[in-house]
This record gives C-alpha cells, structure tokens and sequence, in this order.
C-alpha cells in the first residue's frame, strides 16, 4: 500500500480514504446496476406495464408533510 501511496503521489492517509470511497461508492453502484436474461427483462418490463394499483397504505404516506419539512 506504501508503494501504490507513492505511485500515485498520495499520503498513505489521503492514500487509504480515496481507496476506501472509491470501495464504498462501487458497492453502491453494484446495487444499482443488475443484468437479465431476454426472458427476464420481458417479466420485468411486463410488470412495469401492468396499470397501477391503489395502495393505501403509500397514499397515507403521500399525505403527510415529510418530517424534513416541518
């Protein structure tokens, strides 16, 4: 780790948190990302297409002022 601090002319610290940022920020766009067979991406795109339906319980949370804007 010493050497690749010096490689890209880092502190060891400065070295270590942009190693670790970038870690965290990759396993965060893991979560984003996903592949899918043909047959799946038409399950998928099948119930994207499905209309809407009522849901109380996300109206009841729609309704309410959000706790960062009181």
């Amino acid at each position: 780790m010493r050497r690749a601090a010096e490689v890209a002319n880092k502190s060891m610290t400065e070295f270590i948190l942009d190693s670790a940022y970038h870690a965290a920020e990759q396993t965060l766009l893991d979560q984003r990302l996903f592949l899918a067979t043909g047959s799946q991406s038409e399950a998928l795109l099948s119930l994207l297409d499905r209309p809407e339906q009522e849901n109380s319980g996300l109206k009841d949370l729609f309704s309410r002022r959000a706790p960062w804007n009181t």
